[in-house]
């Protein structure tokens, strides 16, 4: 029996790398989550068993732990078990969590790498997270740490010139209140809501202004000044 973790990408099912695909293909049963695409399951056999097991602000269909249990009992019952998750399985994604449980009960795992929201929602856009003239450095955070932490890690005083934030929505004001303490309030920002997906929309602000704007989730947040060199690109005004 082997798991295979498995990153859906950020949206667009064919973002999905091929390995991801091969995987699918032997699959017994697939445990899925929200924001992996639907369209990805076809892949997998019409025999292969489907498990949503979905997570998203505010509604939770099963807990980490209930599925932590749940991979490990579908593990002992089938040859080839995936598990697949929005985005890369790492990158905020609890993947880490799921591995350990499966090392502690001696269950044979695989990791295979998504395309993280974080850069392919970007890129998607021709919007260049990096650039040899105007941002050398890029951070990655979350905007929704975990609330049982005795401690808050995240502190918003980073100095890198590109800073992206996922799962931010939620707590965009405050978010922004803390980082205009180490960024200027007239910071560029822009939201992609639906990255690489039909339904994609971007949102233009700065710090100061951004969370006044009607945002969906899903959505990341991107902020620096490759904002205005999208924007100088592409001629928003």
């Amino acid at each position: 029996m082997v798991v295979y973790l498995i990153g859906a990408g950020p949206g667009d099912a064919d973002l999905i790398t091929l390995k991801a695909v091969k995987a699918l293909n032997k699959a017994d049963v697939v445990l899925y989550d929200y924001l992996a695409n639907e369209e990805i399951l076809e892949h997998a056999p019409k025999s292969a068993k489907r498990i949503y097991v979905g997570k998203k602000a505010g509604e939770h269909y099963k807990t980490q732990d209930e599925i932590n249990e749940l991979i490990i009992a579908q593990a002992r019952e089938n040859e080839n078990v995936v598990r697949l998750k929005g985005g890369d399985p790492f990158v905020f994604g609890r993947g880490g969590e799921e591995i350990l449980a499966l090392m502690e009960n001696d269950i044979k795992f695989e990791v295979i790498p998504g395309v993280t929201s974080a850069i392919g929602a970007p890129t998607s856009l021709g919007l260049p997270v990096t650039h040899r003239a105007l941002a050398t450095s890029v951070t990655i955070v979350t905007g929704h740490e975990d609330p049982t932490k005795s401690e808050k890690q995240v502190k918003w005083d980073y100095t890198a010139d590109t800073l992206i934030i996922l799962m931010g929505i939620g707590n965009i004001k405050e978010n922004t209140n803390e980082i205009m303490k180490y960024r200027a309030p007239d910071t560029p920002v822009c939201v992609i809501e639906s990255g690489t997906l039909p339904k994609e929309r971007v949102i233009f602000g700065t710090l100061d202004d951004i969370s006044t704007k009607e945002i969906n989730t899903p959505a990341i947040l991107i902020i620096g000044e490759v904002v205005n060199l999208y924007k100088d690109i592409y001629n928003y005004n």
